[in-house]
């Protein structure tokens, strides 16, 4: 008996990382899509229209142009750091998802089956500690390139996830003290009155603004400036392993969505509509927000950006830290 719910429970493992990992790699795809529509209708122009009708079909283009493209290795350059640099990027932005859950779940045989890979009573660290592991597979890229705009590019993108990754992990510690707990499943059941965004409007505007900049996404693209850096780390990248990285940051599209839904916006939470639907629209949200911005914000210089991490961000991070605590306390008594 044992064997058996033993063997379920690892059936059900694979089930659900299958069913995930399928439906962020076709978000992913078409989120491309969407977003190149988006920016042709921000700035009143055509997107992607030719390859299937309105387009649709442009992903799977894009994808057989990748895969067929040439794939070399810059002489000089590190070949085996190189070939496996991208993969750092798609891969951890991958793993995040594993403990993001997605709706209530479900009851079967009366087990509690969350809907979640796998509910960890650490979440929110390992969501942390994979966001700061992204970094690795630009630096190492870029330096393994044998190029001076590549390496310019990783300097720029490593300190730019050093400043930023404070101020992000900051802003989730009034999250902790909220929901008493690391859990992102606990943490969407600690928003049943109300979503954390009413109660922690500044530490939601303080992880936002860190996610995008710590995901190199405009207006905080430095690191791959083109009018300065021509691609920045990955200018010596072609093929799939270019795809690898851009498929990295679209998966990470998605999973910042994810994020600010789960620990601001009540998860899967709402009222009439299935909650699948609802962690759906409230992801959906977030990503055409961050696409508006690309559309409508200029590129900062690079102190701009790092005094915004350094001299602003962090000190109103511990300023809130300190104001929710007393507020804590304050209720307590």
């Amino acid at each position: 008996m044992t064997l058996t719910l033993w063997a379920a429970g690892v059936l059900l493992l694979i089930l659900k990382l299958a069913v995930v990992l399928l439906a962020l790699l076709l978000l992913a795809a078409y989120l491309i899509y969407l977003e190149r529509r988006l920016l042709g209708w921000f700035q009143l122009r055509l997107g992607p229209n030719r390859a299937g009708p309105w387009g649709l079909l442009q992903p799977l283009a894009d994808a057989v142009k990748l895969l067929t493209k040439e794939d070399f290795v810059p002489a000089g350059a590190d070949r085996l750091v190189f070939l496996y640099a991208p993969a750092v990027v798609a891969a951890s932005a991958l793993m995040i998802f594993a403990v993001i859950p997605f709706a209530r779940g479900w009851t079967f045989r009366g087990q509690a089956i969350p809907a979640v890979v796998v509910d960890l009573n650490v979440g929110l660290l390992y969501v942390l500690a994979l966001s700061s592991i992204a970094v690795y597979g630009v630096a190492l890229g870029g330096w393994a390139s044998n190029s001076k705009f590549s390496l310019l590019g990783a300097i720029r993108g490593a300190a730019q996830m050093i400043s930023y990754e404070l101020s992000l992990g900051l802003s989730l510690v009034p999250i902790v003290m909220l929901a008493r707990s690391f859990s992102l499943v606990d943490i969407v059941q600690a928003q049943a009155r109300c979503p954390f965004i009413l109660l922690q409007p500044l530490g939601f505007l303080i992880f936002f603004v860190s996610s995008v900049a710590e995901m190199k996404r405009l207006p905080f693209d430095i690191p791959e400036a083109e009018n300065e850096l021509v691609a920045g780390y990955h200018t010596e990248y072609s093929g799939m392993r270019f795809g690898l990285y851009f498929l990295g940051e679209y998966v990470t599209m998605v999973t910042l969505g994810a994020l600010v839904a789960v620990f601001f916006l009540g998860g899967w939470r709402g009222p009439l509509l299935p909650p699948l639907l609802w962690f759906f629209l409230k992801v959906s949200l977030v990503v055409f927000v961050i696409i508006w911005c690309r559309a409508v914000l200029p590129r900062p210089r690079y102190d701009q950006l790092m005094h915004l991490g350094w001299k602003i961000l962090i000190p109103l991070a511990l300023v809130n830290i300190v104001v929710t605590g007393g507020v804590l306390l304050a209720l307590a008594h």
